[in-house]
């Protein structure tokens, strides 16, 4: 597959996935395409050497797994990315009415560029909770699929000093323009019901319970660029690593034990029942391996790569890069850095990245934040900690990490990916 192949999927994935539950969705409809059993933690399981399955928790965090045919294989090839990306997520009571302007009450999810939210055209999409006309609870995704909201900057007239200092109060100015209505009438729930009736028109619906609702920028992803040299596009940050995981995993020749995990909630710290901090993926594990001197040979025995977007040199602010850590787009992919192991990658773990480069003819980058500022963190962390497995942080170079559109080069997903197969695909 050329890159230009790769990034028209990675596209199409994109324009889908606007919120954790749509990304799951359209992974899980990959995996059962490819063959994969979809099980459920509540059930037994009965599993067989050589096969695929996979399971989901919270519709926003998806394990997926392959065994190796031959089972005294102890060690596995395990993956991780993260579905959720920083957000506006609509408040249990949104409406505010005055003035005939209907405007969403939303609370800001993990750390957003806050200005790049302003004038765009921003959709809603997630999940509503609801009870049917038999009083059974059930959970559907939406997405309204078109521009419902606008946050309007205030006209430069009446705010002459926003281009040198305006500050953003997020409970004032961070509420989105819905629509412009008569009376005090309006009830969300109501404009809820309407979208859910119209995406799932065989469902009667009794009561509207509850929802999870994000605000997400409408415009598609592009190739930008004189010659095309860079995709932007919204939530790169992280699902440009689920897609690249998820096509690695459906490899048909695929060797050994391999994993991906493709978790919510790491924007906001991956402390939940969902997230990297929770027990899905060393329950499964346990589930997988039982035996408690077994379990401690499999994690010994197995690697562990985290992928997540790392940051390139931005050539308007080249002074807050380390001089010695450039990274640039179209160079290929990054391992990632942090001497108090916010990055969990050590020479041991990034030796065998460096080497599945090699074999790809793959470049590769390093990554280091400055002294002076302050470094972000992944789920590799989490998973060397609970788990005692050897971690390597690494990721695509990219601009404006964040924004409500973000910029990578557009040979860069292609390039991990290309790693990333090596890594399933040949012993270790």
């Amino acid at each position: 597959m050329s890159f230009q192949q790769f990034n028209i999927e990675l596209f199409d994935f994109l324009r889908f996935a606007t919120t954790p539950f749509h990304a799951v969705e359209y992974l899980s409809r990959l995996l059962i395409e490819a063959g994969f059993t979809q099980l459920h933690e509540k059930n037994s399981w009965q599993l067989e050497p050589g096969s695929g399955y996979f399971c989901i928790r919270d519709n926003g965090t998806i394990l997926t797994w392959k065994t190796a045919e031959n089972t005294e294989i102890t060690g596995w090839k395990m993956l991780a990315a993260h579905t959720d990306s920083p957000a506006l997520q609509i408040k249990p009571l949104p409406e505010k009415t005055s003035n005939s302007y209907t405007q969403l009450g939303v609370e800001v999810y993990g750390g957003p560029i806050l200005a790049t939210w302003f004038d765009r055209d921003l959709g809603i999409g997630g999940r509503v909770t609801l009870a049917d006309q038999d009083g059974n609870i059930s959970i559907k995704t939406i997405d309204f699929k078109r521009p419902v909201a606008t946050i309007p900057n205030l006209a430069i007239h009446l705010n002459r000093k926003v281009n040198e200092e305006y500050s953003i109060k997020r409970q004032k100015h961070l509420l989105p323009l819905l629509c412009q209505t008569v009376g005090d009438d309006f009830s969300f729930h109501d404009v809820l019901r309407r979208q859910v009736e119209e995406e799932y028109p065989q469902l009667v619906i009794k009561e509207i319970l509850g929802f999870d609702l994000f605000c997400y920028d409408t415009q598609e992803p592009q190739l930008t660029g004189l010659h095309k040299d860079f995709i932007s596009a919204g939530r790169l940050d992280n699902l440009l690593s689920c897609f690249i995981g998820i096509k690695s995993m459906l490899q048909r020749d695929i060797q050994g034990n391999c994993l991906l995990l493709c978790s919510n909630h790491e924007e906001i710290g991956s402390s939940s029942v969902a997230g990297a901090q929770g027990n899905f993926l060393s329950s499964v594990l346990t589930r997988l391996t039982p035996d408690a001197a077994e379990h401690a040979r499999m994690c010994s025995a197995s690697h562990f790569i985290s992928m997540d977007n790392a940051h390139a040199l931005h050539p308007n602010f080249i002074e807050k890069h380390d001089p010695q850590h450039l990274p640039l787009l179209n160079h290929g992919p990054i391992i990632k850095y942090n001497a108090n192991q916010r990055y969990a990658t050590t020479s041991r773990s990034a030796a065998l990245f460096k080497s599945l480069c090699l074999e790809a003819d793959v470049p590769v980058q390093e990554f280091v934040m400055q002294n002076d500022l302050a470094c972000g963190s992944t789920i590799g962390p989490i998973v060397a900690t609970s788990l005692g497995i050897q971690t390597v942080d690494v990721g695509v170079p990219s601009l404006a990490m964040h924004s409500i559109r973000e910029t990578t080069g557009a040979k860069d997903p292609y390039m991990l990916s290309k790693v990333i197969d090596l890594f399933l695909t040949r012993a270790l």
